[in-house]
């Protein structure tokens, strides 16, 4: 799971940077409305990416796409974009697990075989 995640975060992280370099075209927003969006979400997301081992990391996660969301409210269209984050968060942590799920078995298997590890 930690890598599905730590994927869409690092994908967020660019998406948002380079958003942020269009946002500023817009002249109804300031450089410092569309900065202080970017930017903290953008430190957020690296940020995370290294907790993801820790436990209440995803629920974080959670709060950063619900943030990014609200963010909306400052650059209209992170409205959309946060929507997109949020669905791909869903879809790191749900798949994720799966996989982890499938790993672990087939993990169990191996060692119930007996069969050297594969690394």
């Amino acid at each position: 799971m930690r890598t599905l995640c730590a994927s869409t975060l690092i994908g967020e992280f660019f998406v948002i940077g380079f958003a942020g370099l269009v946002a500023m075209k817009n002249p109804d927003l300031t450089q410092a409305q569309v900065w202080t969006v970017c930017g903290v979400t953008m430190l957020l997301s690296v940020l995370l990416c290294g907790m993801l081992s820790r436990p209440g990391a995803v629920q974080l996660g959670w709060a950063l796409q619900i943030g990014l969301i609200a963010s909306g409210f400052v650059v209209p269209t992170m409205f959309f974009l946060g929507g997109v984050f949020a669905a791909l968060w869903w879809c790191s942590v749900h798949y994720g697990r799966r996989i982890d799920a499938i790993k672990a078995r087939w993990a169990a298997a191996q060692a119930e075989s007996g069969a050297p590890d594969a690394a």
